[in-house]
Parts: structure tokens; sequence; C-alpha cells
């Protein structure tokens, strides 16, 4: 069991606001009120202490991809955790049923050992019109009982399917999610407003990276994104990265949403953490140049190279959005998603030590993870 610590000194950001000069207790693996005797105390005057960041989507990193073999999940997933990510959801890209079987078998393993905290099946069941980085030749309807043979490989560990709920199957396909308690997320879609308001009755919870690979807002077609903006049932995911997204869409939907309903997260592919180069997302080849993600085959955007640090620093730093909104959207609201908001999300008592350590510029410091270090405090 790592050894108990006491950080004091830090402006700490608690789900009641921002502590200044504050003081949290690490016994063991868990945060706590008092420190045991003899704790070590580590002074980090001058520096945030935020929690650790939880990522709903996620395709790889480290050169790395969670399509590939265990180690290969287990280098994207340590790649993440240096950049203060310390809770994960697996995302797998379009491909053949029997790939999407076997590897959702693979990454249960995974979630069951505690490396990731579950799987999103983003494809197969999309709209062609909205494929983005997916492979045209790999789609399909969302057939209920093809979503039921996934959930049923993933051993209890699906945690969100992404789908395009106007195709044949799709309603049926989110009831048959929200039956199972699997968050049905609405994206790669060609969708109607209707449509969607149809879906989200029907128990759609998660905007799959709003804006991107969906209709835009017509002022007589107002589209999905209006109907997943204004409905306060749905988190909408948004990928901070300055390439997704123009920083004025960002604020419409901080502004329109909230900050308790917007979720940050990468769509990172195996090149974040990584240098620019050739991959692979899913069956097609990826080009990156200055960090920037394209099929190589008709130059769609192919994910992101992004990672959670750089979102928050993003947000803090260019877009001025309050350092608590960023938190939520970084931490408290996917884990409230994801049902473990008992255990991660915030900083309080009782719950794992997941912690990110910022300087006063937001550049990440030290990574806790379950009381041990990450990344060991810079403090210097």
């Amino acid at each position: 069991m790592a050894p108990s610590k006491v950080l004091t000194g830090a402006r700490v950001v608690l789900p009641t606001g921002i502590e200044d000069g504050g003081r949290l207790v690490v016994d063991g693996t868990r945060i706590a009120d008092t420190a045991p005797a003899g704790a070590e105390t580590i002074d980090v005057t001058g520096h945030w202490l935020v929690p650790g960041f939880v990522d709903l989507h996620n395709h790889g990193g480290g050169g790395a991809s969670f399509a590939g073999s265990a180690d290969d999940v287990l280098t994207a997933v340590h790649t993440h955790r240096r950049h203060g990510t310390t809770t994960l959801v697996a995302s797998t890209v379009t491909d053949d049923m029997g790939v999407l079987t076997k590897q959702a078998g693979l990454l249960s393993e995974l979630a069951e050992q505690g490396e990731i905290a579950g799987i999103h099946f983003e494809g197969p069941f999309i709209s062609p019109c909205r494929k983005g980085a997916h492979s045209e030749a790999l789609l399909r309807h969302p057939d209920p009982a093809e979503v039921r043979k996934l959930i049923e490989a993933a051993r209890g560990q699906a945690k969100m399917v992404t789908l395009a709920a106007e195709l044949p199957g799709g309603i049926d396909s989110v009831r048959l999610l929200a039956e199972h308690g699997v968050i049905a997320a609405i994206g790669h879609t060609d969708a109607t407003y209707e449509q969607t308001v149809e879906a989200i009755d029907a128990g759609a919870t998660v905007a799959t990276h709003l804006f991107n690979a969906m209709p835009p807002v017509g002022h007589r077609a107002p589209g999905p994104i209006t109907a997943l903006l204004e409905d306060e049932r749905v988190t909408v995911e948004l990928i901070n990265d300055g390439v997704h997204l123009h920083p004025a869409a960002l604020q419409l939907a901080f502004h329109h949403a909230g900050a308790s309903r917007v979720a940050f997260i990468t769509d990172a592919m195996d090149a974040a953490g990584s240098a620019d180069g050739r991959y692979l997302l899913g069956p097609l080849e990826v080009e990156v140049a200055d960090g920037v993600a394209r099929l190589v085959e008709g130059g769609s955007i192919a994910g992101s190279t992004l990672t959670l640090d750089r979102a928050f620093r993003r947000a803090v730093t260019v877009d001025r959005l309050p350092v608590q909104d960023v938190v939520a959207a970084l931490s408290a609201n996917p884990a409230r998603l994801l049902g473990l908001d008992d255990r991660v999300g915030s900083l309080e008592p009782g719950k794992d030590a997941d912690l990110v350590l910022l300087d006063e510029d937001f550049a990440l410091k030290g990574v806790m993870r379950r009381g041990a270090w990450v990344v060991d405090p810079q403090l210097g």
C-alpha cells in the first residue's frame, strides 16, 4: 500500500469551491479527513490540486491503440495517465463485428483488472453520411440484435455505444441500451432535430463530440446540435484541442448547456503523446502532421492527438473558462455519467486518491492514482 501523505499549501479545487492554502490527506489509496501518524508532508505551495481526469472517449496513445494487444492497451492507458487521466474508457472504432466482439473480450478483462473503466463502442452503427474516420464498407444499421452482441461480448463492461438513431433500428437500440444501463450516445449522425428529440426521449443521454460528424445548425433545420444542447438530460462531449472546434463553438456549448452538462474528451488516437507520422485508426491509414490527425485518403480529421492536461490548460488560458467549470467538465461530470462518482471525479474523503498537480500556469507537475505517484511532483 502506498505510504500516507499530506499535501499542503496548494489551491485545492473542491466541490464546494477553491480552497487557497489547502490541505489534502492521502491515507493509502484513499483521500482521508485526518492524517495518520507518520504521514509524509509535501509542501505544494504555488500549485493547483485538481481531481484526476476522467476520459469518456479515447482510442489510444503513445503509439498504441485500444484495437491492439493487451500490451498495446496498457501502453496507451499509461501514456494518458502520465497526462493526468486516471480514469479512462477505451473506445473502439468501426470494424467487422467479429473483430469488435473479440476486442471487447480483451478489453473487458482489463476493465475487470481495473486498468480501464469500461468500453465505448464508436461504430459500426453510424451514418455513412457522417462517417468521419470510419470505414464505410464496415458500417451497418443498429439492429438491436447486433447491438446486444456487443454488449454481451463486453461482459458487463460496456459503458457507452455511439449510434446514429435515425438509421433503421436506431430508436429500438437506444431503448435496449438504456434498459441495460449502457449509455446511448448520439453521434456520427445525419438525424433531424425531430429524430434526435425522439432518441433522447427513448433514453439517449450523451452527444458524441458535439458539432463534429453531424449536420450544422440551420434556421429552418435546427438539426441534432440544437436538440442535444437544449435538453437537460444530455451531456455533450467536446474536443478542446483548437482543431475540432472554433473557440466560439465551445463557448456556445458551455453557455447553452451549462458547465454541469459538458464533458471534455480527447477522442485520442495512437499518436497522442507520440510523434507525427503514419498510423492506423482501425483499418484506415492516418497521417499526423503538426499534431493534427487526418485520413490519408480523403483528409477527414481522424480523432485527435490531445491529452486532457492540454485540454485543461487551453480551457483556462485560451477559452478563459472558470477553473471550477473546467474541473467539472474533466472530472466530476464524466465520473457521474459513468456511475463512478462515489469513487472518482472530486477530491473528497473516502474517494480514490486520484489527483493532478498543476503549476500557476496550469502545466502538469504531478499525477497521483490511488495514492501512488504516476508522475512524481516536480516542485523545483
